[in-house]
This record gives structure tokens, sequence and C-alpha cells, in this order.
């Protein structure tokens, strides 16, 4: 994301879920996850735009167990995409792909909304909207 957005680590958290767990996540692989799931989110594209999700600013959370269950907040660029019904699909897909992940719930969420300026620099290049 560009130096405006906001930072990965304000994404991505390691929830409090199974905090008293003998194998707590390590600080080390909560940060290999994050990278991993990262690139499993530029894996997934709106059909509509030919820019990847990620750098869209169309993930708005996401929450790491102890156990290695992902919680995934994100919206859509518009409620009425055509593809609502299928992408948190594509993206708790890609989720699950991640070595480590044990499970993933994709929560679509529209507020707040989306708008352009969530976009990173590279969408916006990609895009033309400079």
């Amino acid at each position: 994301m560009s130096d405006d957005a906001t930072p990965t680590q304000d994404l991505f958290s390691l929830d409090d879920m199974g905090a008293n767990q003998p194998q707590a996540l390590e600080q080390a692989e909560l940060e290999r996850l994050t990278d991993e799931l990262i690139t499993a989110f530029k894996s997934v594209y709106d059909p509509e735009i030919p820019v990847d999700i990620y750098e869209l600013g169309l993930i708005y959370r996401v929450d790491v167990s102890d156990e290695r269950h992902v919680v995934v907040d994100m919206t859509l660029t518009a409620p009425g995409c055509p593809v609502a019904g299928e992408m948190p699909g594509w993206v708790e897909q890609a989720v699950t792909g991640v070595k480590g992940v044990a499970s993933a719930e994709v929560n679509l969420v529209f507020e707040p909304p989306w708008d352009s300026s969530r976009m990173s620099d590279e969408a916006k290049l990609q895009l033309n909207m400079f």
C-alpha cells in the first residue's frame, strides 16, 4: 500500500481467541502469516477492475487467532457488485491456501463505505487515476 494508506500492522492483529492456550502464536509466525496473507489477497481480483483486492483497499481488517483461525472483514467497491455473492468465497479460498492457516471466515461489510481514497498508489497508477 502507499505511504498514505493504513499501515499493514493496523489491518492485521492477533486477537485474544485462545490467548490462554499453551501454543500461542509467536510474533515471527504472525509476521510470516501476514506476508503470506497479503500475497493471498493480491491473488484475488475484482473481475471488472484489473487490480487486486488488497491494492484496491477492500480488505478492512484481518484477525489471526492463536489457533490460526483467520477472520477477514472486507468490502466491495459497490454494494451492488455483480460478484458480491462469490468474492468472499474467493477470498476464503485464498486465505485457507496459506500454509499454517487452520480455517477462515470472511465477512462482507459496508461500513465505512469504500471510496477510491482507500486505493494504494500502485492501484491508482494501474487505473490511471492520478
